[in-house]
């Protein structure tokens, strides 16, 4: 069973694992009736939190989600959400925008906010995120209303993703709210930010590191050269455990110090089982090491 964990320093709690909603327009059932399966799937391993950001499936997963949620109201009091905000597509649902671009504006985060609450049928989100680091923000302008949007009940804390510390710093130069979160890609075979700077800032700052694409999309089970060399450690480990793959790839993740919280995002209710399977995975330092080493194809120095 998943248990709970602290997202920086606040009194907000995460599952350790979080489903990620952005592959719901992608299934080939799209149905209420499926998608409550998948959340049901979720809360029955203990996964009751939930990511989002108001661009997935070109802007339909949250109106996906919600239309599913609003009706399992046994759900309501359990569930944690975290959606996104600042991407803006080239959309037919915006018919007048010339060039993808982000828009960190006051204006433009608090009416994707009010959608996002609208779309997904709550009232207060546990934690917004500004998707990507917007090099045309105003940071004063940007953190004033962040720190509104805590203060008027729209969410209950903030976040980024995708940012670096200079990124970081800055938004938190302007705000009165501690940041309490930042979502980036780390997997077994995105693992540069245990080395870059990136998993030592958010340690520093003691926010809560977010994975996104923990089983690097997939590439995982693919023929990816790194992969390859990867799987027959990870099926030992998974035989020794009774596991799959999937749990152990995650639970080196879950293993580190840091706290990181893996976003998994599977359409299939089996997958969404197994890799709950990570969190009563036994992970030694030699087990966390040998995983180090085959995927960067070289011994520590």
């Amino acid at each position: 069973m998943i248990k709970k964990t602290a997202v920086g320093a606040s009194d907000i709690q995460f599952s350790e694992l979080v489903y990620g909603a952005w592959r719901l327009a992608d299934d080939t059932d799209r149905s209420k009736a499926h998608i409550q399966k998948k959340i049901e799937a979720c809360l029955d391993v203990g996964m009751t939190t939930f990511d989002h950001a108001d661009i997935y499936g070109d802007y339909e997963c949250e109106t996906l989600f919600g239309q599913a949620f609003r009706e399992m109201s046994e759900a309501h009091g359990i569930t944690q959400h975290v959606s996104k905000c600042d991407v803006a597509l080239i959309s037919d649902k915006f018919p007048d925008r010339r060039v993808k671009h982000y828009d960190t504006s006051a204006g433009y985060i608090q009416q994707s906010v009010d959608n996002s609450l609208q779309r997904l049928g709550i009232e207060c989100l546990d934690v917004l995120l500004i998707h990507r680091p917007d090099p045309f923000m105003d940071a004063d302008e940007t953190g004033a209303m962040l720190d509104s949007l805590v203060t008027d009940g729209k969410t209950r804390a903030v976040g980024v993703s995708n940012f670096k510390a200079h990124d970081y710093h800055l938004l938190q130069s302007r705000m009165n709210n501690r940041l309490i979160t930042n979502q980036i890609e780390i997997s077994l075979l995105a693992n540069q930010a245990m080395t870059d700077g990136d998993l030592a800032y958010l340690q520093t700052e003691r926010m809560t590191p977010m994975a996104w694409s923990p089983l690097a999309g997939g590439a995982l089970f693919s023929d990816d050269p790194v992969a390859v060399r990867l799987r027959p450690a990870l099926q030992r480990h998974a035989d020794a455990q009774g596991v799959d793959i999937t749990a152990i790839a995650l639970a080196w993740l879950m293993a580190h110090p840091a706290g990181i919280v893996p976003v998994i995002g599977s359409n299939n209710l089996d997958r969404i089982r197994a890799a709950a399977d990570a969190a009563r995975v036994q992970m030694t330092r030699h087990d966390w090491y040998e995983l180090y080493e085959l995927a960067n194809g070289h011994e520590v120095p």
